[in-house]
């Protein structure tokens, strides 16, 4: 699985990249701030929401600590898709949230 830090993220999006972020966390959990680009899908919803992203695109996995992002970018690399996981989580992460 490929993985960027928090901090490699946070770079990335403070440069101007575009990045196609999935926040897995729950509703509460979101609701303390998440990354401004970021959709939210909570892990429970991501095998029934799966056909509304792109193959075509990048994901950028997304959660407290890393562990469910993990979870989920391995489910959805096995679907086909392209995925990295964002070790840390946004407990490691210092950018602008909202």
């Amino acid at each position: 699985m490929k993985r960027l830090t928090a901090k490699e993220v946070q770079e990335k999006l403070e440069n101007g990249e575009q990045l196609n972020i999935i926040d897995v966390r729950e509703v509460d959990e979101v609701k303390e701030g998440k990354i401004p680009e970021a959709i939210h899908i909570p892990l429970g919803l991501v095998e029934f929401k799966m056909n509304e992203l792109d193959k075509k695109k990048q994901y950028v996995m997304v959660c407290r600590s890393g562990a469910r992002s993990g979870r989920a970018a391995t489910y959805l690399e096995g679907q086909g898709f392209d995925v990295i996981n964002m070790d840390g989580g946004m407990m490691s992460y210092e950018g602008k949230t909202n």
